[in-house]
């Protein structure tokens, strides 16, 4: 099926409101078919997961599952992706956590309502960036960010479930020096039955991993590690702790909280979340459209995401986000539509009433276990090792996010790491790349080359190369390296800059080639600009910078520029010259230069004799 659509017939705003007319003339019986089991493998795998992620998020267990509900089939309905799944995830329940624990205590009512407050602040956010059509606000979290900040949460998650996984029956910490140091002060008196449970489930998920990769790992280690904790409490009642049995009833209904002063003490905590939530969904999204070839629209994800998290409050759930692990199943399940995803929530409403009893025999050191797996799963090895080798500087991105997450505070960490990356962006964009160019004589057809010891320049004329956006931030830079120039040849006052490489020219910018330009006429030469991009020529065209630098000094074609060049040469030092960088410096003005390619030196016309053709001294632009 090709999933390429377009909503050209309908105005925008309505596109917009009924996403789904998209997809539903798609939608047949065999598509239902396909649609219906895989929702019911998703309604089945979320079961332990939703208790699992509630858990990370101090909610109580059910509330995992009542946000993978009505949420769920809300972005289904109204997002573009036709197989991503949204429900809790890792990272927005870890940000919950760590940030609602200094308001309320865990699993209190207190704290769930903060939880549901918090949804629909996150929801509102993200709904406003998809109407507003900033979508690509998620450009700006580098991939460096985002690998130091999943492998924060992943170590944290591991981190502060290692108490309930050694069985200490201790209060967790959220932070974590503290959780690991309660770990292994805690050592000599772990459970061994809980850590029997613990290390079963583990073992079980890595050899379902192993030997069935296609079957969710989290489901098998779960029962597995049940089984283990049934037994052990066959054996001697109480040994191991259960999560109990959740409440067998539909999602009571519920309303956040709209007191201003919580919502003003959120806010960090809801852009934090909100960012954080978008660049799964948009990574899911994009990872899912490149295999099913459908076009992949980032706002209209946005807002889905946006409704979703609205609605989830009140039907007590709290923030969800993109699922890898559901998306990706649903995917392989062979969904063909987003009727998947709702068929899925919908299968989980009659679970929760049927299945919310067997909670009595979850242990939750198995859950601890399951989380365990879930945390190393976030980090990410194989791309730590690439930017490890490839980049000091997104070494240092990596390093500072994920020293952020760990050590500081996990909603903060992702700021951090933004803030860092668009200054090393600055940076680098503040240092274009400004070269000087002469011809090689060695190269076929002597193509331009980088200044070298062995390549001479011609003392009247130097042809520069510049690459980079030649912007505020970059113009001390451009300045500095033109008086470099200057001072390595003093007697140099033509000078063509090659402009192919700048896509993008600001009002300093344009002052800095003005005043250039005038200072090299001031020296009785001038400034020519070569192959001008057009949107920095027409920005040019609107100020009188044009004016300032001369029209007639702007070229399309090299050879068109060097001619112009040629002419305002002093003959007098040509003819003393013994360098002979051009062809034209033993003929000047004697004859008409060919056009030419962007970085190749014309080669004369057929009047050119053997002798010139092979001396090495001898060159052409």
């Amino acid at each position: 099926m090709n999933f390429n659509f377009s909503a050209s017939g309908r105005p925008s705003w309505l596109a917009t409101a009924t996403p789904f007319l998209n997809w539903a003339p798609f939608v047949t019986a065999r598509t239902l078919r396909a649609d219906l089991l895989a929702g019911l493998t998703g309604a089945v795998v979320v079961l332990p997961q939703g208790v699992a992620f509630a858990t990370i998020a101090g909610m109580p267990p059910q509330y995992g599952l009542y946000a993978s509900i009505v949420p769920t089939i809300i972005a289904a309905l109204f997002g573009s992706s036709w197989h991503l799944v949204a429900g809790p995830s890792t990272t927005a329940s870890l940000v919950l956590a760590a940030s609602l624990v200094h308001f309320a205590t865990p699993g209190t009512p207190e704290y769930v309502q903060l939880a549901m407050t918090l949804a629909i602040m996150t929801g509102i956010i993200e709904l406003a960036l998809g109407l507003a059509r900033l979508g690509v606000i998620v450009n700006f979290i580098s991939h460096s960010v985002v690998i130091g900040y999943t492998a924060g949460v992943g170590a944290l998650i591991m981190a502060t479930q290692s108490s309930t996984f050694f069985g200490f029956h201790l209060p967790s910490s959220h932070d974590f020096l503290p959780a690991i140091w309660q770990a292994f002060s805690n050592l000599p008196i772990l459970s061994v039955p809980e850590t029997t449970v613990a290390f079963a489930t583990l073992g079980a998920g890595a050899f379902s991993r192993k030997r069935f990769p296609r079957v969710p790992y989290m489901l098998p280690a779960i029962v597995f590690g049940g089984l283990v904790g049934v037994a052990f409490n066959l054996w001697k009642p109480g040994s191991v702790l259960v999560v109990g049995a959740l409440p067998a009833q539909l999602p009571p209904l519920s309303a956040p909280s709209f007191d201003p002063h919580t919502w003003r003490i959120l806010l960090p905590t809801a852009l934090a979340v909100a960012i954080s939530a978008l660049n799964e969904v948009v990574s899911i999204g994009r990872a899912l459209a490149t295999r099913s070839e459908q076009d992949l629209d980032i706002n209209q994800e946005f807002v889905g995401q946006g409704l979703a998290n609205i609605t989830a409050p009140f039907f007590s759930g709290y923030v969800v986000s993109g699922s890898f692990n559901r998306s990706a199943l649903n995917y392989e399940s062979g969904a063909r539509t987003p009727v998947a995803a709702m068929s899925a929530g919908a299968i989980l409403l009659v679970l929760v009433v049927f299945a919310a009893p067997l909670a009595a025999y979850l242990p939750k050191s198995a859950m601890a276990a399951s989380l365990i797996m879930i945390g190393w799963g976030l980090i990410d090895r194989r791309s730590i090792a690439n930017i490890w080798r490839m980049s000091r500087a997104e070494r240092w991105v990596f390093f500072i996010t994920i020293f952020s997450a760990l050590f500081i505070h996990i909603q903060m960490s992702i700021f951090v790491g933004v803030a860092l990356s668009l200054l090393i962006f600055l940076y680098r964009t503040s240092v274009p790349d400004l070269r000087r160019r002469v011809p090689d004589p060695m190269s076929a057809n002597r193509k331009f080359t980088d200044v070298r010891p062995d390549l001479p320049e011609c003392p009247q004329f130097h042809l520069l190369r510049l690459d980079g956006a030649l912007y505020f931030g970059a113009v001390s830079t451009f300045r500095d390296s033109m008086r470099k120039v200057e001072a390595e040849a003093p007697n140099c006052n033509q000078i063509a800059i090659v402009m192919t490489g700048v896509n993008f020219i600001d009002l300093a910018g344009a002052e800095a080639l003005a005043l250039e330009a005038r200072k090299l006429r001031a020296r009785g030469g001038g400034l020519y600009l070569i192959r001008l991009k057009e949107r920095a020529s027409e920005f040019l065209s609107r100020g009188e910078y044009a004016e300032m630098i001369g029209r007639e000094n702007m070229f399309q074609s090299k050879t068109n520029a060097l001619r112009e060049v040629y002419r305002h040469l002093d003959y007098s030092i040509c003819r003393e010259c013994k360098l002979r960088v051009f062809i034209e410096c033993a003929r000047l003005g004697k004859q008409e230069p060919r056009e030419d390619d962007d970085e190749v030196a014309p080669a004369g016309d057929a009047h050119t004799t053997q002798q010139d053709r092979n001396t090495g001294q001898a060159a052409k632009c």
